[in-house]
């Protein structure tokens, strides 16, 4: 994967910010009101914050606030979580031949930035898996740009 300062600078990663940023406000408002439901669910201010970041999954956190304010076992707590979010697995799969190239660690750290609509803007920039060694120019850094976006709008209001 190329160095931060690279991507950082790649016209690519300016791309994906500015296409993310217009659905950014939409992104916030929806963070900000999954915060909310969180400690008006029950969780206190430092829990929902360390939930909020490292469940980057809304829909997740949303299903499964009542079942935490009910003490359900903590295997249906999981097991919810894992059945909401079982479109990053078609996601992953959508996404395996743009980025198998990285290593596991990588592609994880990919995954976990991940969000539903980065990957509807990178699928409909991107619609042509590339083919072996045919990797088009600046594809990671536009997935970096909206991701970011994304991740910055999402943990903002909290």
């Amino acid at each position: 994967m190329p160095s931060l300062r690279s991507v950082l600078r790649h016209p690519a990663y300016r791309t994906g910010l500015g296409e993310m940023a217009g659905v950014s406000l939409g992104i916030a408002a929806w963070g900000l009101v999954t915060g909310v439901a969180m400690v008006k669910g029950g969780l206190s201010v430092p829990l929902a914050l360390l939930m909020t970041f490292t469940v980057f999954a809304g829909s997740a956190q949303l299903a499964t606030i009542p079942l935490i304010a009910l003490s359900a076992p903590v295997w249906v707590i999981w097991a919810t979580a894992f059945c909401v979010n079982l479109r990053f697995v078609i996601f992953s799969a959508q996404w395996r031949p743009y980025f198998m190239r990285f290593p596991l660690k990588q592609r994880l750290m990919l995954g976990y930035f991940s969000g539903d609509l980065n990957y509807v803007l990178f699928m409909r920039r991107y619609a042509v898996p590339p083919t072996d060694g045919d990797v088009p120019e600046g594809q990671i850094e536009y997935f970096w740009g909206s991701v970011s976006a994304n991740y910055l709008a999402w943990q903002i209001p909290r």
